[in-house]
């Protein structure tokens, strides 16, 4: 086996050939800089066999290349010889985390991944000084390499003894972190469950990186002792060089030819059609919201940030809701399939940590506190579709608030203050309260989803099971058309129908545009395609906002809000994004607000009015409703001034004066309870809270 010392003469003449500039460089600021970055192309094109020689025995390899630079004599403003870590990155293979073996097993490996939990900073041994007991010799132990198990101490003292004891104050340490890192999502095949490995930094790499961080590792494949007598080992990497990585949703290899065939397809004048056309086809229906998902999928402009540094969200969030078995699932799970990067989650089965972040103890960290990214941050730049919402608790609902409007989750928690990225697209589905969809009743009454989260939502479509024969006939047939086509195309279709037919038939439930390459034209347009608004299709989204605005002043509620208004925006720039526009038009802004008109006519109408009200969806009541509130609690108010004992008698008797009917009033007194505004002294009497004594 080679030793170090015959790698060292060689390297020397590498770094003074290739990295003197670096170097000196490295000495001006050392040790604010500990680390020599070395590309293991250039390694490769000076010396080959020295490159072969790295991944196959880096330990020997590195530790050599460290000798060289400090035979170089190369010293800091101190005077100080430095010595820094050599890095190796941008070996020629990355391996995938599920196919890391024993073949690889103290070679040095490249991998990339998400981190999703991280330890504290703590320290470690880096040469342990031992003490003989008898003597009190000092022996300096390096301990490169030893990350579990015993530390290597000498095997005897000048003095002919063996026994030895760990002296910490003449002991060097280091900085050393843990972190637990999975396979990108994007990577896997939609079905397949995520492998994770645990990678060892150390000294400079620590306190560089969060969960959620998208990231490259170099490093040695090492092994784990079992803590038992066991012939099966455990394995970690001890990273030699770490990287954060920016792609995210956009990253789908695609060949040139790949590339071409999507600017002809965006050429297409139909192209809009065709993409609205690939979503969910086998799904019967639902026209506006398999358009609105598709807009979803391409999202607005990113990167768009004032210049007081306030950033504005590029992603929309959908909301769907309505009657069971209406196809809510199929759909957000096909937009989940259909994503270059998406996380699928059940409600009932998802806590706020598990959507979200947290900090907890964990054996990872050894007893200690470990940092763990939830959905929302391992599919930051993708798609978290998020089935039966409306199951979750109220307190892992509310930790989305700020997930979904500023993008980021704020954790302070046993001395931990920090923040993780969530730059994700919120696709989600809920079910009425009361098992079906009330066309009379508000949608804040009827889901189990608090308004100011409702808020949060661009859009938001209420899925009706509605009785009508013609249209139950028509989604029958699509629906058994399917069930046949699928029978058909595992046997023999002879005798069943024609050639034609068939062909037909199929034509009916395939998607125009394949799914893969659909997942392409999308992830193109997203890494290529920054629209910015034209100032006609500005001048049509002003008009539109101001003049709902006037009408919402004429009669007294609120239409829309500057939230809504940057909804239109979103929507506009992903349907220019649809079309690999660089530029928002009319018909883009004339798509974003058909939308939100169909929105708002289904859910943002208040059913005792006709108007327009936003506060329907961002306060749970309409303004309407408002109004009744706040004239009952002032009659009751009044006749308290009057009388020692308010009836219900009496209130109704006032009511009446308002156009409040009986069960409305019923119904107002309940809410009025509920929120403490009023309470009954005796069955039957009403005092408001100002009079509570």
């Amino acid at each position: 086996m080679e030793s170090a010392t015959s790698y060292v003469q060689e390297l020397e003449g590498f770094f003074k050939e290739k990295y003197r500039k670096d170097l000196e460089r490295l000495a001006e600021f050392y040790p604010d800089e500990k680390s020599l970055n070395i590309d293991y192309h250039t390694l490769e094109a000076y010396s080959p066999s020295l490159a072969d020689d790295l991944t196959e025995n880096p330990d020997l390899v590195i530790k050599a290349a460290e000798e060289a630079i400090e035979l170089m004599g190369l010293v800091n403003a101190n005077g100080e010889t430095i010595k820094p870590h050599v890095r190796i990155y941008n070996l020629p293979e990355r391996l995938l985390i599920r196919n890391i073996n024993s073949d690889h097993i103290n070679k040095l490996i490249s991998i990339e991944g998400v981190i999703n939990k991280i330890t504290d900073v703590r320290p470690k041994i880096e040469a342990a000084a031992f003490q003989c007991i008898r003597c009190g010799r000092v022996y300096k132990i390096a301990q490169t390499g030893q990350l579990y198990g015993k530390l290597s101490e000498p095997d005897v003292c000048s003095c002919e003894r063996k026994e030895f004891r760990l002296n910490l104050e003449e002991s060097e340490f280091i900085d050393m972190q843990k972190m637990q890192v999975q396979e990108p999502l994007e990577a896997l095949v939609k079905g397949e469950q995520a492998k994770n490995i645990n990678v060892w930094l150390e000294d400079d790499l620590t306190n560089q990186l969060f969960p959620g961080d998208k990231i490259e590792v170099t490093g040695i494949l090492r092994l784990i002792p079992p803590k038992e007598k066991s012939s099966v080992y455990s394995i970690y990497i001890h990273a030699a060089h770490m990287q954060k990585l920016e792609k995210q949703f956009e990253e789908v290899e695609m060949t040139p030819e790949e590339e071409e065939q999507i600017k002809e397809l965006a050429r297409d004048p139909d192209i809009y059609k065709k993409i609205v056309d690939s979503v969910a086809p086998t799904i019967y229906g639902h026209r506006e919201v398999k358009e609105a998902l598709a807009l979803q999928l391409f999202g607005g402009t990113k990167n768009k940030i004032f210049p007081d540094g306030t950033r504005v969200r590029p992603d929309i969030h959908i909301l769907l809701i309505g009657d069971p078995g209406t196809g809510k699932s199929q759909l957000i799970y096909y937009i989940y399939q259909l994503a270059p990067k998406g996380v699928f989650v059940g409600g009932k089965s998802a806590s706020g940590a598990g959507l979200t972040a947290t900090a907890e103890k964990d054996e990872f960290a050894e007893g200690g506190w470990v940092l763990k990214a939830g959905a929302l941050v391992l599919a930051s730049g993708g798609i978290a579709a998020v089935d039966e919402f409306d199951k979750m608790s109220t307190e892992d609902r509310s930790s989305m608030h700020e997930a979904m409007e500023q993008q980021r989750i704020s954790i302070a928690k046993a001395g931990i203050v920090t923040q993780f990225k969530s730059e994700t697209a919120v696709l989600a589905a809920a079910n009425p309260k009361f098992g079906r969809f009330d066309n009379y009743a508000s949608p804040a009454e009827q889901f189990n989803i608090p308004p100011s989260l409702l808020s949060r939502f661009d859009l938001i479509f209420p899925i009706r099971d509605v009785l009508d024969e013609e249209k139950d006939r028509k989604l029958a047939q699509h629906v058994l058309n399917g069930h046949q086509i699928i029978g058909l195309n595992s046997t023999n279709r002879k005798g069943i129908m024609t050639q034609e037919e068939f062909e037909a038939a199929e034509e009916r439930i395939k998607p125009t545009l394949e799914p893969d390459l659909l997942r392409k034209y999308i992830a193109y347009s997203r890494k290529y395609i920054a629209p910015i608004l034209t100032r006609e299709a500005m001048d049509k989204i002003e008009d539109y906002y101001v003049d709902l605005r006037r009408v919402g002043k004429q009669q007294g509620a609120v239409p829309v809000t500057a939230r809504q208004l940057e909804a239109l925006v979103r929507i506009g720039e992903a349907s220019a994004r649809g079309r690999l526009s660089e530029r928002v038009e009319v018909e883009d802004a004339d798509r974003a607000i058909r939308l939100h008109q169909f929105v708002m006519k289904e859910i943002g109408v208040d059913k005792e009015t006709g108007r327009f009200d936003i506060d329907i969806i961002a306060t749970g009541s309409s303004k309407s409703k408002v109004d009744k509130l706040r004239t009952v609690h002032n009659i009751i108010k009044h006749l308290n001034n009057e009388f020692d004992a308010v009836t219900h008698d009496m209130v109704m008797e006032e009511a009446k004066k308002s156009n409040i009917n009986l069960d409305e009033l019923d119904k107002i007194l309940s809410d009025l309870k509920s929120q403490g505004d009023v309470y009954s002294p005796k069955h039957g009497q009403y005092k408001t809270a100002d009079d509570r004594k």
